[in-house]
């Protein structure tokens, strides 16, 4: 456990963080770290405000079977599918994270103390299956501090707007392009209108736009590394940066247009930017850098535990770190161009990998849970 001296020390880096506008939300969950009181103590003492899952980061908790054996065994005996042991796990570990951050959400009028929970990502492609799925995912952890999360595919778009509509709290996960990116925030406030409409109490409706970092910078510094120019080498590590502060300048002015003041007015909330995959890959650079380098207000941070450690540890927080740069930015991105690195075919591998790599987790995951439920003598079919 952390001591008090030692979490005062840590605290301060996080402190500022958070004091710059910065949600800080932890980019993990297990049953253990539940249990164990170790997600309460991030919350005491990391400024820790929220919490993200995925597909990936269930297969590794559940996968592992580490305090799941007695739930398991229940569900075995009670003969229940594969699909349904999954959920009835997930959705459990959710309402439990709920419950901890519930305090923090009655606290910050529902902005943080938040929990996301995915659509199954099979459904990225099939509007009408993701909208079903989200209204059953709400229902099942049955808490008000929940998000469901959608991805930022094309199906996912118009599913966005009819779950919002529905007065639902959204994270939208997978943004990675500027383009789509606008485009989330449309079918953000195209729910809000349609919710308002409905007579649902906007100011109940949360949303954030999960806007992925470093996956950007391992593609592009790819291409670059194999253009071998000392150009094309001064530019790796520039692009995910670059990419991420002019999506927060994209939402300045759409949150900044008539559009937004009339739903403002009617008791909306913005949709907050999330930098989400802010883990470094390459060891060449700072291991905070995906945080140091994104401070904004209005944002949320989602950080695996090293990268929320590593900021505890020795992040540099120095201030605002992305408005007033948009034209270096653009021309960051402009020069990665300039040598024949389309952005476009980058964006849309990122988005295809992403929703892929998600619905391969998710089959690890069903067949780790198969394994355990036949083990205990049923079949999990």
């Amino acid at each position: 456990m952390i001591t008090v001296t030692e979490a005062t020390a840590t605290a301060a880096t996080l402190k500022r963080l958070s004091d710059e506008g910065v949600s800080i939300w932890l980019d993990d969950l297990s049953r253990k770290r539940i249990e164990s009181g170790n997600l309460a103590e991030l919350i005491a003492t990391r400024h820790v405000v929220g919490v993200t899952t995925n597909p990936s980061i269930f297969q590794a908790a559940i996968g592992s079977g580490e305090g799941y054996e007695e739930q398991l065994a229940d569900l075995a005996e009670r003969g229940v599918t594969v699909d349904e042991a999954v959920r009835m796990m997930t959705t459990q570990d959710v309402r439990a994270a709920a419950d901890i951050l519930r305090p923090v959400y009655d606290a910050t009028g529902g902005q943080d103390g938040r929990v996301s929970i995915e659509v199954d990502p099979r459904l990225a492609h099939n509007t009408a299956a993701t909208i079903a799925e989200a209204k059953q995912l709400s229902w099942l952890v049955d808490r008000p501090n929940v998000m469901i999360k959608i991805p930022a595919t094309k199906a996912g778009l118009p599913a966005i707007t009819e779950v919002i509509g529905l007065g639902i709290s959204v994270n939208v996960t997978l943004i990675f392009s500027l383009e789509r990116y606008r485009e989330v925030m449309d079918a953000y406030l195209a729910g809000l209108e349609k919710a308002k409409a409905a007579g649902i109490d906007l100011a109940g409706i949360h949303s954030v736009a999960s806007f992925f970092v470093s996956r950007v910078d391992s593609e592009i510094d790819k291409r670059l590394a194999k253009t071998g120019t000392d150009e094309a080498l001064a530019l790796k590590g520039k692009a995910a940066l670059a990419n991420a502060r002019l999506a927060y300048e994209a939402y300045e002015e759409v949150f900044g247009a008539d559009r937004w003041t009339a739903l403002a007015t009617a008791g909306a909330h913005k949709q907050r930017p999330l930098w989400a995959s802010t883990g470094v890959k390459d060891p060449a650079y700072k291991d905070t850098l995906y945080v140091d380098e994104l401070v904004a207000p209005g944002t949320v941070n989602t950080m695996p535990e090293a990268t929320l450690n590593a900021t505890a540890d020795h992040g540099d927080i120095h201030g605002d770190s992305v408005t007033g740069g948009y034209a270096g930015a653009r021309a960051d991105l402009a020069a990665v161009e300039a040598l024949g690195i389309s952005y476009d075919e980058v964006v849309k591998q990122l988005e295809d990998e992403g929703v892929s790599k998600f619905e391969a987790a998710w089959g690890d995951l069903l067949d780790a849970v198969a394994t355990s439920l036949r083990g205990k003598g049923v079949e999990g079919e």
